[in-house]
This record gives C-alpha cells, sequence and structure tokens, in this order.
C-alpha cells in the first residue's frame, strides 16, 4: 500500500504517542480537525481529505467516542525514520 508523504507525517505524529480531535456542530457534521502531538501542540499537516484516507485505509480509528488513534495496521505501514523530516 502506497501512502503519501502527508499520510507519512501525520502517522509518525500518531506513532509517536498523539491523536486527532474532532469538534462536531449539533447536527453532527464534522467542524474542526485537529491533530494534537503527545506535547499538546496543534500539528497544522492535517486537511479533511487526509484524515479521511486514513480513516478508510483503517490506519486510524477511534473507540467509544475517543480521539482517533493511530491502529496496529498503521503502525505495520509507517515507515520508521529518527525524525520527522
Amino acid at each position: 500500500m502506497d501512502i503519501s508523504k502527508a499520510e507519512q507525517r501525520i502517522l509518525h505524529v500518531l506513532a509517536q504517542g498523539g491523536c486527532i480531535e474532532l469538534r462536531r456542530d449539533d447536527d453532527g457534521t464534522v467542524e474542526d480537525i485537529n491533530c494534537v502531538t503527545r506535547d499538546g501542540w496543534n500539528y497544522a499537516g492535517l486537511s479533511e481529505r487526509t484524515f479521511r484516507k486514513l480513516k478508510y485505509r483503517r490506519l486510524i480509528s477511534s473507540k467509544g467516542g475517543r480521539p482517533y488513534r493511530i491502529t496496529r495496521l498503521g503502525l505495520s505501514r509507517v515507515r520508521s525514520q529518527l525524525d520527522n523530516r
């Protein structure tokens, strides 16, 4: 499975302990998508399209209304690097 650079960067952030938080309006539609690093910083490289691709490929998941985290499949797909460059 071929994963783009943007997807790789997001998966690296999630593999290091980050999460993806969604903010929904009263109707349940997504208003805002935030990728938060393990240090609490917002990562600006996440678009709605990238989020949907990762979710469709089952590389990320959410259980019980919690933030999205990387799955075991996502961990196996991410290429190991010393840092996120």
